[in-house]
C-alpha cells in the first residue's frame, strides 16, 4: 500500500476586513491539528488567503489588486510555509496570484513537505461574468478580476504518488480530470468557495448545489480511477454565505469523509493511492478502451451546435 494521510482543511469565512497574518493563524491552527492526526498532507480552499472578492463589482477593476498576492511565499504567508517544514507536512492551498508581468490568476501551489513549491495551477473555468448585472442576486465577477489559467491541468510525482491540483468550477467539467486522468494522476486537490445561492436562479437551493457538488467531485474520481479532495471556504462572508461540504472520495467514487460545518473543520483520512490500480486497469483503462476517433469535438469546438432540422 501507498498511504498518503491527507488532511482536508475546511476554513470557515473570511471577512473583508480580516488580514492576511489573521487567516494565516488560522492555517497554522488546523495544520498543527492535522499533524497530531498524522497527516502527510494538507489542502485548503480556493483563495484562502482572503474573503471571496469577485463578489464586488469595481469600476477600476486595477482596485482589486488589494487581494493579490505579487510573491509567494511573502510576510504574510513565511510562517505557514515555515510551519509545514517543521512538520515535514506537504501542502496545497489556493490564492490570487498577480504575475510579475501583470497578469492575473486564480492559482494554487503544491508543495513537498520541506515547504518548497513543486507545483503551480491556475484555474482555467472561470465561471461568472464581466461587467455588473442587475438581474443577478450577487456578483460573481471572477471573469473580470482574473485571466483563464495558461498552465494546463499537469500533474506532480509527490508523496510518492502522482497527485494534480484543479479550482473551483474546474470540478464541473469532466476535461479537467480526464487530462489528468490520461497522466496516470492518482490524487486530485481541489479548493473552492461556491455561493449558497444561485444567483440566477435562487429557488434551487442550497441541497442541490451540495448535490451537484459531490456529483461532480464523485464522477470525477470513478470515470478516473482517482483520489479527489475537494475542500470549502464556508460560512458567511459579509453577508454572503458560501457553502461547505468539504469531501474526500475514493477511485470508486464513495465519499469517505465529508464535513459537517461550515466553520474550520478538519478531515483526515488514510489515501491509499495503489486502490487506483484497479480501475485504471480495468474498466477504465484507457489504452485498451478509448476511441479517439470519434472524440474530435471535444477539442475542435467549444459550444453545442445541434444538428440541421428536417
Amino acid at each position: 500500500m501507498r498511504i498518503v494521510n491527507v488532511a482536508a482543511a475546511q476554513m470557515g469565512p473570511i471577512q473583508k476586513a480580516d488580514s492576511r497574518e489573521a487567516v494565516v493563524k488560522r492555517m497554522i491552527a488546523l495544520m498543527d491539528e492535522a499533524k497530531k492526526k498524522g497527516a502527510d498532507l494538507i489542502v485548503y480552499p480556493e483563495l484562502a488567503l482572503t474573503t471571496f472578492f469577485p463578489r464586488w463589482y469595481s469600476e477600476d477593476r486595477a482596485e482589486a489588486d488589494i487581494w493579490f498576492e505579487r510573491e509567494m511565499p511573502n510576510a504574510a504567508t513565511k510562517p505557514l510555509f515555515e510551519r509545514a517544514a517543521q512538520h515535514q507536512m506537504a501542502m496545497n492551498f489556493g490564492y490570487a496570484e498577480l504575475a510579475p508581468d501583470g497578469h492575473h490568476f486564480n492559482t494554487a501551489i503544491l508543495t513537498d513537505k520541506s515547504g518548497k513549491i513543486v507545483g503551480k495551477y491556475r484555474k482555467v473555468h472561470l465561471p461568472g461574468h464581466v461587467e455588473y448585472d442587475t438581474n443577478r442576486s450577487h456578483q460573481h465577477l471572477e471573469k473580470r478580476y482574473f485571466e483563464p489559467g495558461d498552465l494546463g491541468f499537469n500533474v506532480w510525482r509527490e508523496l510518492g504518488g502522482i497527485i494534480g491540483m484543479a479550482i473551483c468550477n474546474d470540478r464541473r467539467w469532466p476535461e479537467t480530470y480526464r487530462v489528468m486522468g490520461l497522466q496516470g494522476v492518482e490524487l486530485v486537490l481541489i479548493g473552492y468557495n461556491t455561493p449558497s445561492v444561485n444567483a440566477e436562479k435562487s429557488e434551487e437551493g442550497v441541497e442541490k448545489r451540495l448535490f451537484h457538488n459531490r456529483l461532480s467531485v464523485q464522477a470525477g474520481a470513478y470515470q478516473n480511477s482517482t483520489w479527489v479532495v475537494a475542500v470549502a471556504k464556508a460560512g458567511v462572508e459579509d453577508g454572503h454565505p458560501l457553502f461547505g461540504g468539504s469531501l474526500i472520495v475514493d477511485p470508486d467514487g464513495e465519499i469517505v469523509a465529508e464535513a459537517k460545518t461550515e466553520e474550520d473543520e478538519l478531515l483526515v483520512h488514510p489515501c491509499d493511492l495503489d486502490a487506483t490500480i484497479f480501475g485504471k486497469t480495468t474498466i477504465f483503462d484507457f489504452a485498451r478502451h478509448r476511441r479517439i476517433e470519434h472524440y474530435g469535438l471535444i477539442t475542435s469546438r467549444t459550444g453545442a451546435v445541434p444538428p440541421p432540422e428536417k
